[in-house]
Parts: C-alpha cells; sequence; structure tokens
C-alpha cells in the first residue's frame, strides 16, 4: 500500500485514534490530538465498529459501478486490431474510442506491449555427443591500461587527457574457444580482431584440443567480418573443419562461448584489481586451467570440463599443471 507522503493517519494511527475515543475521548479532542477533524474521527470509528480492523484499511477508490462501460464487441474489437499489431492511436481511430480506453483495455488483456502478441520462445538447449563434433569461438575486446582500471577505482579522471594526447593504451583483444560437449576453454589475447588473429586462434585451438586426443570437427562463430573473411574460410577448408555462422543477431546461438565470456569476465578480467593489463593477461592461462581442471560446471552436472574428455591416467599427469 502506498501511502501519501503528507497523510496524516496510517491504518496504525487510525487504530489508535479509535482507541482514544473508545477509553473516553470524544471525537473532537481525540481528533485534536491526531491533527484531523472531528468527522474524519466519526468515520473511522463508525468504520471500526461496523468491520473491525479491516475497517481501518484503505479502499480502492474505483468506482463499483461504471457509468457508461466500454461493451463487450468494442473490447473484443479492440483486441482483435490489437493482435493485428496496430497500435494504440490506430485502434481509438478505427473502433470510435479514446486512446486512453484503448490503453485500459489493452492492459487488462495483457498486450500493452507489441512482444506480448507473441509467447515467449522455449529455451532449446542442445549438447554434441562426443568433444570437438563442435567448437564455440568468439572475441570479447578489453581495454588496455597502465594503473588500476575505473571498474574498480570509479575514478575516470586523466582518461581524457590519454586519448587527446594519444597516450592512451588502446585494446586488446580476447579470442576464446570452448568445446560444446566437455565445456574445456582455449583462450588467447591477440592485438586485433582481423581475420589474421582469427586465423591464428582457430590454429592455436585446434592445436590445443589435439594435444587433449580432441579432434575438431566443425567451429561456430557470429558473423564478424573477421569469421565471414575469406583466409577464415581457407583455413577451415585446410583443416578440414566445417564452419557454422550463427543466424544474424541472434547470439544465444552461441550461447555457451557469450556464458564462457561472462564468467571469464567475473572471475578473471574483473575480479581483482589488476596494476597493469599485462598482469591482467598474464593470470589469463592460470584462470583457464582452474577452469579446465578444478572448477565444477553446472552445465555438466558439476563436474569438470576435463573429466569429460576420455584421457588415460599417464597423460591425464603428464598434461596436468
Amino acid at each position: 500500500m502506498n501511502i501519501q507522503k503528507n497523510a496524516r493517519l496510517s491504518p496504525l494511527g487510525r487504530e489508535r485514534l479509535v482507541l482514544l475515543m473508545q477509553s473516553g475521548h470524544t471525537p473532537e479532542s481525540a481528533s485534536q490530538l491526531a491533527g484531523v477533524c472531528p468527522r474524519t474521527a466519526r468515520k473511522w470509528l463508525r468504520r471500526y465498529k461496523e468491520e473491525g480492523a479491516a475497517g481501518l484499511r484503505d479502499r480502492s477508490s474505483r468506482p463499483r459501478k461504471l457509468h457508461r462501460p466500454t461493451d463487450a464487441a468494442t473490447v473484443q474489437q479492440i483486441i482483435a486490431l490489437r493482435r493485428q499489431r496496430l497500435t494504440g492511436k490506430h485502434i481509438a481511430r478505427e473502433t470510435g474510442v479514446s486512446a486512453a480506453t484503448v490503453s485500459r483495455v489493452l492492459k487488462r488483456a495483457g498486450l500493452s506491449r507489441l512482444k506480448d502478441l507473441e509467447p515467449a520462445e522455449a529455451v532449446r538447449r542442445y549438447e554434441h555427443a562426443a568433444p570437438g563434433d563442435m567448437i564455440h569461438l568468439d572475441i570479447k575486446k578489453l581495454g588496455r591500461f597502465n594503473r588500476i582500471g575505473h571498474k574498480i577505482t570509479r575514478n575516470r579522471s586523466g582518461q581524457s587527457n590519454q586519448r587527446a594526447n594519444g597516450t592512451a593504451p588502446g585494446w586488446e583483444y580476447v579470442h576464446v574457444a570452448i568445446d560444446d560437449h566437455s565445456r574445456v576453454s582455449f583462450s588467447q589475447i591477440l592485438a586485433d580482431e582481423k581475420a589474421v588473429s582469427a586465423v591464428a586462434h582457430l590454429k592455436a585451438a585446434v592445436g590445443y584440443y589435439r594435444s587433449l586426443g580432441v579432434t575438431v570437427v566443425r567451429v561456430m562463430t557470429d558473423n564478424g567480418s573477421c569469421y565471414k573473411s575469406k583466409a577464415f574460410a581457407k583455413a577451415c577448408k585446410d583443416l578440414k573443419i566445417k564452419h557454422v555462422r550463427t543466424k544474424p543477431y541472434t547470439p544465444k546461438t552461441n550461447g555457451k562461448a557469450e556464458r564462457f565470456i561472462q564468467t571469464a569476465l567475473r572471475e578473471w578480467a574483473y575480479a581483482r584489481a589488476y596494476e597493469t593489463s599485462d598482469q591482467r593477461a598474464a593470470e589469463l592461462p592460470r584462470w583457464t586451467h582452474m577452469y579446465n581442471w578444478h572448477r565444477p560446471h553446472a552445465g555438466i552436472n558439476d563436474k569438470t570440463p576435463i573429466s569429460r574428455l576420455a584421457i588415460k591416467q599417464d597423460n591425464l599427469l603428464r598434461l596436468h599443471i
């Protein structure tokens, strides 16, 4: 319940007012103590006698009966026009009622927003049967820095000066790969997100997974220019890898890579106050090892990603740092 900020009486104050009158105060004296008029005091006393404590609560100001309610046929016509994706003002013009009436009808029908016209798309989860069947690739752009960043200090002073005089550290790009089945990840920090860097990361990722006994069959990327380049297509052909791209403006298709980036930002990039971006970059291999070998993953029943690879015991000891 939202009580007006200048209201003299809350439900508790009304109860105290009633108790004053029941203990011997007249409505006039009780109202003077409460800072209201005698008529208000009598009203709350009457409601208390008729309804008890429930009578001291606020009542809706909505009228019990509308003088000229919108007829059912018009309501159905408004809803039908809305399902044809007409705007509120267009519906008002078609039906001959006010835009405010259309708004109230649509609100009651739960159709105020256009997205309410379409049912929510069911969540479609998938997982490939074997490691290497699908590797998700993506890139995250991070700002370089030579002092503790504003995300930690909340202080942006001096940043504009660096940009103005050309001494700003610039950007670096985290190229990530994550296996769809096992969630084993491989990440590199490269200078840009151009085709040359994307190809270099692809080859390095394939080599890393091969060292774990995983053969990469296909990769999935978004529609970034580096992934649409001829150089990347040639690299996939040379490596005998099928390249799958997501539907435009549908990042959830590549959701495992998107989710991995969120985790990396939270647990690595922004986890502590690095003094420089080079210090942050040096921490990435250690964190990646922890993610692959020691961190339980909720999507695979709290197992570690490396446990889903068929690695023999002797190789396990050799690969583990």
